[in-house]
């Protein structure tokens, strides 16, 4: 997948907008290439984990896809682990096994980190990100 730094900078900034908690949020675009980031509400309020409210699910979703673009990632963050995923991420990741896993690590505060991972069927592969 494409992404703009531009891109990569609004969810580190909504990663740390809402510590303590991890933030989580939607990716749309076209052809691989990563247009816009919208970011939802994690109904968990949990710096352990995620869950994206459902009604800005759907309204993130809609969003992406009124403006003709498709889902081509999901997001969210990890507060004080690296940017790999969890049992839990690849546990929730079955609901939505055609897009793109970014995390965005927190771990090191001065320097956060953002990776791509294949979520599907229960597997993790390395997702590559071309950050333009």
């Amino acid at each position: 997948m494409r992404i703009a730094q531009k891109l990569i900078d609004e969810m580190v900034a909504h990663a740390r907008e809402d510590l303590p908690n991890e933030c989580c949020g939607m990716v749309g675009g076209a052809d691989g290439e990563a247009s816009v980031v919208v970011p939802v509400v994690n109904s968990a309020a949990s710096p352990l984990r995620f869950e994206m409210d459902p009604q800005g699910q759907y309204n993130a979703l809609k969003a992406i896809e009124d403006d003709g673009r498709e889902l081509l990632a999901i997001y969210h963050s990890h507060t004080k682990s690296a940017a790999y995923p969890s049992q839990t991420d690849v546990n929730q990741a079955v609901n939505w096994p055609d897009a793109i896993y970014l995390i965005v690590s927190l771990q090191d505060a001065d320097a956060p980190e953002v990776k791509g991972y294949w979520l599907k069927d229960l597997k993790i592969a390395d997702a590559e990100l071309v950050v333009e």
